[in-house]
């Protein structure tokens, strides 16, 4: 990796920029939705951009053509471009750590890799023997069975990304995958884990441990918990962990030290963030599920949208555009809510997917070089598969007190391909009115309706003007699916630049966890009241000492 001056003078206060008052004096004069349209009836066709399968329809945004020059000059003095080409080059790009953020290698062919990154290639064919050995019944349980269920042990990015893209591409499981279940747990109060032990038959499970630190507490009590109950079916340790556990980390040593066999071990690097570390041996699971063929080809759907995110003018990029937006919304127009909105079942764990991928990142509340922030920087983002939300927080969006921008993602085509589907014509039918579900949404959010204000019908009035954008993909598969993720993972990047920002550590997190190890002591029915915490923590954990000795 390159080492270059850390100490880069681009990373400087949103608030210094000489563009900034410029656009705080538009977003106060900003045009309603109705009248953009209004003034402009070509918007809907002008206000676009393809790339990679994917199509942004961004004419439901608060902005004039002259907002989106502004936000191009914006770009443009924060150097945009040259960032770019550090986060592509390997350069420093996480100051507080010191490290580089090279997770788009991991998608990069390996003809086009540099050799000093062919460690990439050795391990994704690693991975690639290991799925076919599972898949094919060649490894066996401890009684000699074949796999029949996988449970991946991870936390955050090691089970949000995993369990996002296995339930999207569900339909794409070559004959392999057909014969794993692939499970998710990653609560560290063992609630998952309770729930499926009780229909794992130990003989012919393996856990996949995932953890870049292979420290994590919440992941390694569950490996610890399964380790002891197969304890209970398996005598011989060694055996035992040779035969079902696989471990996934930055951590060779760790994973040695709590027993994973040298062979079961697959690797990923310090410069692979845990949220952007699916395209790595962590995204394992995936291809259990999937195959590896389709886990190619998802890598190979992110590597075509990072190839525009790096050639294509700010104007006509589509991830440039899509952070241009977020800014414009959050920083100058004050909107500090965002709704993931996708109208597709199958993409049911994306917007929990993107709300660590984009708060944990870009939750920040001081620059890169360490001085406090003086405007908003990440919105909170929720969200939920739209026909199920249309029944439950709908309402605040159409008629409630708070603006709220709103990502609308939607499949252009789906259940009619080559294999006839049973009831086709049905199924055609539920998802034409799915997707017009879809747009009739994002109109009546923009545009309003219903009667007008008065004493006796204001109940029936919607106001509108709430802004959205719409990502249309032609079809859900593997290349779009990658290409979706890889867009919004440059968008986060774009958004940190202009914020000045660090998206790649997450100290709040640490100390989160460094506090919970502390607090352990005062649970204890011996605990003296020596930890110095405050008053309500004091009396929550002797209330919850008291609740325990009633038992």
């Amino acid at each position: 990796m390159k080492n270059k001056n850390v100490a880069d003078l681009d990373y400087c206060k949103l608030s210094l920029r000489n563009e900034y008052a410029a656009l705080m004096e538009k977003a106060d004069s900003c045009l309603s939705l109705s009248e953009l349209f209004a003034r402009d009836p070509e918007r809907g066709e002008r206000l676009r951009c393809q790339a990679a399968g994917l199509t942004l329809d961004y004419s439901k945004q608060s902005i004039t053509d002259e907002v989106f020059e502004e936000l191009l000059k914006l770009a443009d003095s924060c150097q945009l471009p040259r960032h770019i080409n550090k986060l592509f080059g390997g350069d420093i790009v996480n100051l507080s750590e010191d490290k580089a953020a090279l997770h788009t290698a991991l998608r990069t062919p390996a003809e086009v890799l540099p050799d000093e990154l062919g460690m990439i290639s050795a391990e994704l064919d690693k991975l690639a023997q290991l799925v076919f050995k599972i898949q094919q019944g060649v490894w066996r349980g401890f009684s000699g069975k074949r796999i029949t269920d996988v449970v991946n042990l991870g936390v955050g990015g090691s089970d949000l990304g995993p369990l996002m893209v296995s339930h999207a591409l569900d339909e794409y499981r070559d004959e392999g995958g057909k014969n794993l279940k692939v499970h998710f747990a990653s609560s560290m109060d063992g609630s998952q884990l309770f729930q499926l032990m009780e229909h794992l038959a130990p003989e012919s499970t393996l856990f996949i441990v995932s953890s870049k630190s292979f420290t994590t507490i919440d992941t390694l009590s569950n490996a610890q918990t399964v380790r002891d109950w197969l304890g209970h079916y398996c005598s011989d340790e060694a055996m035992l962990l040779r035969c079902h556990f696989i471990g996934v980390s930055a951590n060779r040593n760790r994973m040695t030290q709590w027993g994973i066999h040298s062979e079961n071990q697959l690797e990923f690097w310090s410069w692979v963030g845990g949220r952007f570390s699916l395209w790595s041996a962590i995204g394992l699971p995936i291809a259990l599920s999937v195959g590896v063929f389709a886990f190619r080809r998802l890598l190979a759907g992110a590597f075509q949208m990072d190839l525009h995110f790096r050639s294509a003018p700010l104007a006509e990029n589509l991830p440039v555009i899509m952070a241009l937006l977020g800014v414009w919304n959050v920083s100058f127009r004050d909107i500090r809510a965002h709704a993931i909105l996708p109208y597709d079942g199958r993409l049911k764990f994306f917007p929990s997917y993107l709300e660590q991928l984009e708060m944990e990142s870009n939750g920040k509340s001081v620059t890169q070089l360490g001085e406090p922030v003086d405007y908003m920087t990440c919105p909170v983002l929720w969200g939920e598969v739209g026909t199920n939300a249309q029944h439950a927080f709908y309402q605040l969006l159409h008629q409630g007190t708070q603006p709220v921008v709103s990502d609308f993602i939607i499949a252009a085509s789906r259940y009619d391909g080559p294999v006839q589907q049973p009831h086709q014509d049905a199924l055609l039918k539920q998802h034409d009115l799915n997707i017009s579900n879809c747009l009739a949404q994002s109109r009546v959010l923009a545009f309003g309706a219903g009667e007008q204000p008065g004493l006796l019908n204001s109940f029936r009035h919607y106001p509108g003007n709430q802004p959205s954008s719409t990502l249309v993909l032609n079809r859900l598969e593997p290349e779009s699916m990658g290409a979706l993720i890889a867009a919004y993972e440059h968008k986060v990047f774009c958004q940190a630049v202009i914020w000045g920002i660090n998206p790649f550590d997450q100290w709040g997190v640490e100390q989160g966890k460094e506090v919970a190890v502390k607090l352990q002591s005062i649970l204890q029915p011996g605990y003296d009241g020596s930890e110095p915490v405050d008053s309500s923590t004091q009396a929550l954990a002797a209330l919850i000492r008291q609740q325990r000795n009633k038992k």
